[in-house]
């Protein structure tokens, strides 16, 4: 039930704009040209990734006392 939670809090914040700094850091790869566009987030999945690694050994130390 709490990764269902999650991920419609992540749906909503992405649909209300509250995500739109993801792909926009300094270090993200965008190449638009044209009509073609890709966007390879680099910097912004490792601060993804960082954050979430350190909210769930918070978690896990606070669930094991």
């Amino acid at each position: 039930m709490a990764g269902g939670v999650v991920i419609v809090v992540v749906g909503v914040l992405a649909w209300m704009g509250g995500l739109s700094w993801v792909g926009r850091l300094p270090g993200d790869i965008r190449i638009e040209r044209g009509s073609l566009r890709i966007y390879i987030p680099v910097v912004s999945m490792l601060m993804i990734s960082i954050v979430g690694s350190i909210v769930l050994t918070v978690l896990l130390y606070l669930f094991r006392r």
